[in-house]
């Protein structure tokens, strides 16, 4: 039997996921179907209310499901989507992309031909470009995924797999670098990769004129990159050299002529007549350089004559002036970020955990129903044991909770202050307390299973929310730790369901027994 799969697409609401989950639908109709298809839903939250739903067409993909993670990128959205599935494997696709009839046939021989020791199996990735003419800058740059190893535009991977690396690193917070990230730290444990037979169709989408100046953000994950995997990442990723040298030396040519034109403008002295020269060297150096840039990327594109020649020229000489100062200031930006690495303090991924948020009813106290009475709280055994332990580890702890009593109007904000200071009272301080008043049905981002609370608690303790664990009793506590990056781990009690359980990835018998599980 072919081993079974589920989908996730990360998307930011692009336009295209509506014709990307038709065409996943139609080569999925006489093939395998997947178990689950996810479509993790990576818009930052708005400050006020919720994102506009995703459009998913009118005839969506059967049981496609939406999980919101509030903009933390692609690395945290896949995680999210792989870790709220079960299958043997994951299949990942961009929501730009275009799947073809054949491909779920296709991919069930990749699964079927895949040994035990592979991690993942890439699928070929082809750009349509114009016949008409050559190809723009923008149009050669995303034809660049046709060669592109282990990129995650069609990509699956064995759960298990995944598990043993524990997944996309998410400090890597934008599209670039952290699939290959992944590739080496399966192969460093020992995994494979293969490419596949089957193929997806890769469009090249609308960008603005400084899509290619924007890109350069893509150096700081650069800096990152070097420091998790030494001087030879390129080598081992396969992104070959890279045009940073040549940046820096266009930055240093740049800034030295503006410094020298700066001095010589100051008269009376011999030094200004020595500024200016040293300017006019180091003018003419970057002018040549620049120069130099903007025709290599102009020789492979359209000819005088061709359409788009002339908007396509002025975007050249425009970015070809701006991206080696992007591209050095977002090198050193991430150099910065991660400076500490070069003397081993940046830890791999994961990092460790530095907060742990509890739910508060049926974790930490006995769960009364719709509770406004203070007198009615009781401790669960071992709750001010195990949170004065973590307190002494230097662990922060916190406590994320749903209280949809006040908006259904059963309980005041007053009421639940006083048994939230109960709480305290009898456990002890707590670093940061969040809690939701909505109701179900309010559909907002921060009642769980949505990721908002411990997003927040985060954010209050300043810490990662990937450096926090998440532990409750029911399946909706285990959710918001999913989708919000951080660890999940359910204590069941008597009102926790046995498929909340078994879908849960750490079960813990005793608040006891979490602390040796983090």
């Amino acid at each position: 039997m072919t081993p079974s799969y589920s989908i996730v697409v990360p998307t930011i609401g692009r336009p295209q996921l509506r014709a990307m989950l038709d065409s996943v639908r139609v080569a999925c109709a006489n093939g395998q179907r997947p178990l689950d298809v996810v479509v993790v839903d990576d818009r930052v939250f708005p400050d006020h209310g919720g994102n506009a739903p995703l459009d998913l067409g009118p005839d969506p993909v059967p049981g496609v499901r939406v999980v919101r993670t509030g903009g933390r990128g692609p690395a945290a959205a896949r995680n999210a989507g792989w870790r709220s599935v079960r299958t043997e494997w994951v299949a990942f696709l961009d929501d730009d992309v275009v799947v073809p009839e054949g491909w779920a046939a296709a991919l069930e021989q990749d699964l079927a031909a895949a040994g035990p020791d592979v991690a993942g199996v890439q699928g070929r990735i082809v750009v349509p470009l114009p016949g008409h003419r050559p190809p723009t800058d923008l149009e050669r740059n995303t034809a660049g995924l046709e060669t592109a190893v282990w990129a995650t535009a069609d990509m699956v991977y064995r759960r298990a797999a995944l598990e043993a690396v524990h997944g996309f690193d998410e400090r890597f917070r934008r599209a670039y670098r952290e699939d290959a990230d992944l590739a080496l730290r399966l192969r460093d444990a020992g995994w494979d990769l293969e490419h596949g037979v089957r193929f997806v169709e890769h469009p090249v989408r609308p960008a603005g004129d400084l899509a290619s100046v924007r890109a350069q953000a893509g150096n700081a994950d650069d800096a990152l990159l070097r420091t998790l995997h030494g001087r030879e990442w390129r080598r081992r990723t396969g992104a070959g050299q890279g045009r940073l040298p040549w940046h820096v030396a266009t930055v240093a040519a740049g800034l030295t002529a503006l410094g020298g034109g700066v001095a010589a403008a100051v008269p009376g002295t011999r030094a200004p007549r020595v500024a200016g020269a040293i300017a006019a060297v180091a003018g003419t150096a970057w002018a040549t350089l620049t120069a130099a840039f903007a025709a290599q990327r102009l020789r492979p594109g359209p000819r005088p004559g061709d359409e788009g020649y002339g908007p396509e020229l002025r975007r050249m000489v425009v970015t070809s002036v701006l991206i080696p100062f992007a591209a050095v200031a977002h090198r050193a930006r991430g150099a910065w970020t991660w400076r500490s690495g070069f003397d081993g303090r940046v830890p791999a991924w994961p990092p460790p955990v530095r907060a742990v948020l509890f739910d508060r009813d049926g974790t930490l106290v006995r769960d009364v129903p719709y509770n406004g009475d203070p007198d009615a709280v009781v401790p669960m055994p071992g709750a001010r044991r195990v949170l004065d332990g973590l307190r002494a580890g230097g662990i922060r702890v916190g406590v994320v909770s749903n209280q949809s009593a006040i908006g259904r109007g059963l309980l005041t904000s007053a009421q639940v202050d006083a048994v939230d200071e109960r709480v305290r009272r009898l456990l002890g301080p707590f670093d940061t307390w969040q809690r939701c008043p909505h109701r179900p049905e309010d559909e907002c981002t921060c009642r769980k299973p949505e990721p908002g609370l411990v997003l927040r608690a985060a954010a209050a303790l300043g810490v990662l929310p990937a450096e926090c664990a998440v532990v409750g009793d029911i399946g909706s506590d285990v959710g918001a730790a999913v989708a919000s990056g951080a660890r999940g781990v359910l204590v069941p009690t008597e009102v926790t369901r046995r498929e909340e359980t078994s879908a849960a990835p750490v079960v813990a018998a005793t608040l006891d027994e979490v602390v040796m599980l983090l």
